[in-house]
């Protein structure tokens, strides 16, 4: 891995600390101002919650500011160096307009710390580079730019801090070879206790962010966009995934991507995502889960409340391997895995051009249902409910506005769904699919 310089000389380049809370200018050598600092935000999850706590921050009594390098040399060496001066009850501050990322950042030492964005902080398009030297994970073969993990840290961009992952370079380079290693933006990693906000997250090459081995939450006015320039589209880039994470909350957010809005991933628990816009999403969506060989998933205790979507796949989703090995595509295998799904509620979500309102799968990722059915996932699904959902499906399945299919009436229970009110744009009545299924719990048009 190309390394980041030495933090200690780095260090001794920096401005002097001093005491600051928001609002404190900082200037130029020249004299010429370049921001002032912004105030921390006080999030708290609304209107729903987990019921477990979150993190409560002591005013930071001290700030390193870092100042953009310029004509594109590499300030990840200086922003290290920042965040090791300024950690413990201190924050940083990038206040200049352009900051860039050469080199992979690993912040999982952070304890007691505030990041303040208000610039773009903008990774080179140097995919050669960042295949060979971005942090590495076993879950589905994932990578990513920089991982952030510690204690009691938050991190704030007011509206107008970036985060670009100029991912126009992946989305060519993947049309051509679908087995590249695609950073995140953004891998959350053993990262207990913060709050993330105001941020603008852009052209991420993969996934925007995970949440992996992390507990204690909040997002919080995160705005995501990137979409490809050139005829090859921007692929799996979910707006979160969450992984092995307990207590989130992710709420008040605007996603428009080409993959899942949020997906909790295997052992994700008590989660509340609510108040987002998703605009070109696979939907909000449970998995997938399934996906390696006998190995136990859980998603439990989820909330999914007040959610807008737009031109999408889905909207509320539950995504399951079935109980044999398959290919989805030829970066993406799986099957047979075991689990749970329990206690998982999707309520009040408005749709527009939406092909399915409501989709259950336990054969994702294998197209021969024979085979499919042959060997049944049998990854256990129960106390679900689909409540106040309404709006326009696609055409693209016209009638048909939603599917539920299990393998087996004994591995889906209590799968409830209530006033409903989906129409496909044609003005026919409405349709599902509902296969091995309790119809009696569900108020649907089933064919």
């Amino acid at each position: 891995m190309r390394l980041l310089g030495l933090v200690v000389a780095a260090l001794a380049a920096l401005p002097e600390v001093v005491e600051c809370a928001g609002g404190r200018v900082h200037h130029a050598k020249d004299g010429s101002v370049i921001g002032t600092t912004a105030p921390r935000p006080t999030l708290k999850p609304k209107p729903l919650t987990t019921g477990k706590q979150f993190i409560k921050s002591e005013r930071r009594k001290r700030t390193c500011f870092v100042d953009a390098l310029g004509n594109g040399r590499d300030d990840a060496p200086q922003i290290l160096a920042a965040l090791h001066k300024c950690n413990g009850n201190g924050t940083v501050a990038l206040l200049s307009p352009l900051y860039t990322i050469a080199t992979p950042l690993d912040l999982t030492f952070l304890n007691g710390i505030d990041i303040d964005i208000q610039g773009t902080l903008k990774f080179t398009p140097d995919t050669d580079f960042w295949q060979a030297n971005s942090f590495k994970y076993t879950f589905q073969n994932s990578s990513s730019f920089w991982q952030i993990g510690g204690t009691d840290v938050n991190i704030f961009g007011s509206g107008k801090g970036t985060i670009d992952g100029s991912g126009q370079a992946w989305y060519d380079l993947y049309a051509q070879d679908p087995l590249i290693l695609r950073p995140i933006l953004i891998a959350y990693k053993d990262l207990h206790g913060a709050t993330i906000s105001g941020l603008k997250l852009r052209y991420s090459p993969q996934w925007y962010q995970i949440v992996i081995d992390s507990s204690n939450i909040i997002f919080d006015g995160i705005d995501i966009f990137g979409g490809s320039i050139s005829k090859n589209p921007a692929k799996n880039t979910d707006g979160w995934d969450t992984y092995r994470s307990d207590n989130i909350v992710i709420q008040n957010s605007h996603i428009d991507n080409g993959d899942d809005c949020v997906s909790f991933k295997p052992n994700s628990t008590n989660m509340v995502v609510q108040g987002l816009f998703c605009n070109g999403s696979h939907g909000i969506s449970v998995g997938s889960l399934g996906q390696y060989y006998k190995v136990y998933d859980l998603v439990e205790d989820v909330y999914v409340y007040n959610i807008t979507m737009i031109n999408a796949s889905d909207m509320a989703r539950i995504k399951v391997w079935p109980g044999i090995q398959s290919a989805l595509s030829v970066d993406l295998q799986g099957g047979g895995g075991i689990g749970l799904v329990n206690n998982i509620t999707y309520d009040n979500m408005q749709i527009s051009n939406v092909d399915y309102g409501i989709e259950l799968t336990q054969c994702y990722g294998q197209k021969n249902l024979t085979l499919c059915n042959e060997y049944p996932s049998t990854l256990e699904i129960k106390n679900v409910v689909f409540k106040n959902m309404w709006g326009t499906a696609s055409k693209k399945y016209d009638p048909t506005v939603g599917t539920l299919v299990c393998s087996s009436p004994a591995v889906c229970h209590n799968i409830v769904a209530k006033n409903i009110n989906v129409v496909p744009p044609s003005g026919k009545a409405p349709k599902y699919t509902c296969t091995n299924m309790d119809r009696t719990l569900l108020e649907l048009p089933c064919a």
